[in-house]
């Protein structure tokens, strides 16, 4: 089984922002902090879990766990229903690769069980610097 930790980060709305995925199990641990364009929290949060998505994929067609500190996002997920534009392309996408798992659920955690996603999140801001 995978454990998928997602976190988006934005400073400013919009603003310079970040994705951190951080991925657990089957013998792997994967890390990842990257810069995306300047956009709010919100969709920080779908592009999250879409890339934290894609990486896990490349790992496994077995289980998936993704947590999220998002609750929009889990709900999205959960009712595979979104009313934002830009966010349902993300939310087709994500549940596109969500088939291709054998079992796939999203459970929202607070932020003191995804402060591993939260910080590498924190540090993609921080490498766009000024």
């Amino acid at each position: 089984m995978i454990e998928l930790y997602v976190d988006g980060a934005s400073a400013g709305n919009p603003g310079k922002s970040g994705i951190g995925i951080y991925i657990k199990g089957e013998g792997k641990i994967v890390k990842l902090s990257e810069p995306i364009e300047p956009t709010n929290n919100h969709t920080a949060e779908f592009l999250a879990l879409l890339r934290g998505m894609e990486e896990a994929a490349k790992l496994t067609t077995g289980i998936v766990s993704a947590r999220s500190d998002s609750k929009a996002v889990v709900s999205a997920v959960e009712n595979e229903y979104v009313k934002n534009e830009i966010h349902k392309v993300y939310l087709d996408k994500i549940l596109s690769i969500a088939k291709t798992f054998d079992f796939f659920f999203i459970k929202w955690i607070p932020d003191t069980e995804n402060r591993a996603a939260d910080a590498l999140a924190r540090e993609a801001i921080q490498k766009q610097g000024n």
